[in-house]
């Protein structure tokens, strides 16, 4: 008998419910719209493929314009956001205006806003909507993966990254034996004496560098490398994945320092250091931290006093310039410009657009001409005057205090209850601390992964204050009931 008035389904009506109910993820039933019946395993799956292809685009998308040209990698640009609509279609996330970060949505609508006094309307209009399509990628990412799923997809992307870098670098040394062009070049390739700078590799492997990568640049392949030594060095601390696969990454991010030899990049893994230590160290401290915030300024105090006093010695010492291998001379020509539109900017533009005034010739050296100031806030300065800058440096002052907690305040289980802390803790606060210090020599952090990075902890961080168990990931039943007891 059966209770409650209920009939008994037919056993093969039972097994036809239980087939559609675990689908495979094809194309075929992306296009039907069969995501919505996707189980929560498959649902997991095609987030974290969305993810790493998202960060792999964003880091890497100058390797995407050198392979497909840049009609090639706008078609990619829009699968992935079609990709994007998809997974928020799937996850179905809660979502709460109050608890969306401002500043971002508030630095969108300038960049919008600037299109009304641009010296360049229809350049700042698709580069506001560039804008925004970064935005809504990163929104989805937040929504859609948790802490622990962040860091390990963008650690997908960055070790795809670096092994096909190698694996590049390697083909070119080995056979090709010669410096290799894009196949799909935004220049002419015919024209005499070529900068080297206009290669996709300089087959300088062998050579011990420095090398370019699938990047083609070397201060970005070594800001990967970087990524890549954060990222990894704290899943392995943490126990989280496969140990030969972060091992292996974090062998390969330290030789791509090492052969990249970029001194912005070096003087932010400096940096970086040190913030490392004194986070570790707050963890010691608990809620009284009065005594190492006296010592962090006093610190910073004397890097700023020493960098001033011996400025000429710690650039001898890197092996460059007095003007930084001609960023100074960019700078005052940025400073220059600014200073004619100081408050509303010229426009939104992200990256230079060498065909406009005042970008036109603006940065040109050895027959290159730079797309960008070498410095984002100058960058930001120059363009939306310093309204948006402000908008920006509040962003990312807020975003860098949020990351500060979450790595130094230890993360608590859905009980409420205080957990062990974790090295994945502290990835959100080193990577903002190396985006802010590259950003002082280069200006990537408004465009492409940079600001796809900042965007996505800007809002994940927001996210976090009304999920406080996000960051603590997955305890062990041995480590709840430790926890529990404090």
């Amino acid at each position: 008998m059966w209770r409650g008035g209920q009939i008994p389904l037919h056993p093969g009506r039972v097994a036809r419910r239980r087939c559609r109910r675990f689908r495979p993820v094809t194309w075929e039933n992306i296009a039907a719209g069969s995501l919505g019946r996707m189980n929560v395993a498959q649902t997991r799956r095609f987030a974290s493929t969305f993810g790493t292809l998202a960060w792999f685009t964003a880091l890497a998308g100058q390797a995407w314009r050198n392979l497909l040209g840049w009609w090639g990698y706008g078609v990619i640009v829009v699968v992935i956001l079609a990709l994007a609509v998809l997974v928020l279609r799937t996850e179905r996330p809660a979502w709460n205006w109050g608890h969306a970060p401002k500043l971002p949505l508030a630095f969108l609508a300038l960049t919008v806003v600037s299109i009304s006094w641009s010296a360049y309307p229809a350049e700042s209009a698709l580069a506001a909507t560039t804008t925004g399509a970064t935005l809504f990628i990163a929104m989805s990412l937040a929504l859609s993966l948790d802490w622990r799923q962040l860091i390990v997809t963008l650690a997908r992307a960055v070790w795809s990254i670096l092994a096909l870098s190698f694996g590049f670098e390697l083909v070119v040394a080995v056979f090709v034996r010669q410096r290799v062009l894009p196949l799909v070049p935004d220049f002419d390739p015919t024209q005499p004496n070529l900068p080297a700078a206009f290669s996709w590799s300089r087959g300088l492997l062998f050579h011990g560098g420095p090398i370019d990568g699938v990047v083609a640049n070397r201060n970005l392949l070594a800001m990967l490398a970087l990524i890549g030594v954060i990222v990894f060095a704290c899943l392995l601390a943490a126990h989280e994945g496969a140990r030969g696969f972060a091992l292996s990454g974090l062998v390969m991010a330290v030789l791509g320092l090492l052969l990249t030899r970029s001194a912005t990049v070096l003087l932010t893994a400096a940096l970086v250091a040190v913030a490392l230590g004194f986070a570790l160290w707050a963890r010691q401290f608990g809620n009284h931290r009065r005594r190492l915030y006296i010592t962090a300024g006093a610190l910073l105090v004397a890097s700023v006093t020493f960098a001033a006093v011996g400025w000429r010695w710690v650039v001898g010492l890197l092996g460059r310039g007095d003007d930084l291998t001609g960023r100074t001379d960019i700078w005052n020509k940025v400073i220059e410009l600014a200073g004619e539109r100081t408050v509303a900017g010229w426009g939104w533009i992200s990256y230079w657009v060498p065909w406009v005034k005042p970008y036109a010739g603006l940065a040109q050296r050895n027959g290159v001409t730079y797309l960008q100031a070498h410095n984002a806030w100058l960058d930001l300065w120059l363009q939306v005057g310093l309204i948006g800058l402000t908008v920006f440096v509040l962003l990312a002052v807020t975003s860098l205090w949020a990351t500060w907690f979450l790595a130094v305040d230890p993360p608590l289980t859905a009980a409420g209850t205080s957990a062990p802390y974790t090295a994945l803790s502290l990835v959100p606060f080193l990577l903002l601390v190396a985006l802010i210090g590259q950003s002082f020599g280069e200006s990537r952090l408004l465009s492409e992964g940079g600001l796809l990075l900042l965007l996505v902890i800007a809002w994940a961080t927001k996210r976090h204050r009304w999920e406080p168990d996000a960051i603590a990931g997955r305890l062990r039943p041995a480590d709840a009931r430790l926890s529990s007891r404090r």
